[in-house]
């Protein structure tokens, strides 16, 4: 999740993955990182956080996040993102 220190989606967004048992989220911190949020946009396309990816599926914001999980896709992703972690194992 490309995030910064001080947005309040992000914590959102965290608080709703954490719901859905997601117990670890990789931070890449746009502030922080040097081109961090031009990294961000060419990977994307967008310039606002968080930009969200459930393994390599880019969800986008938490507007997105929401709709996915009302949806039941982002239970869906999550347990392809588990079944690929399990069977790389």
């Amino acid at each position: 999740m490309y995030t910064t220190d001080w947005c309040p989606y992000c914590r959102r967004a965290e608080a709703l993955l954490a719901a859905r048992g997601v117990t670890a989220i990789e931070h890449i911190n746009v502030d922080r990182l040097a081109d961090g949020r031009r990294l961000m946009m060419q990977r994307t396309g967008r310039r606002t956080v968080p930009q969200i990816f459930v393994g390599e599926r880019h969800i986008g914001g938490f507007d997105e996040l929401t709709a996915a999980d009302r949806r039941g896709d982002l239970k869906a992703w999550l347990a392809e993102c588990a079944t690929m972690t399990t069977s790389a194992a």
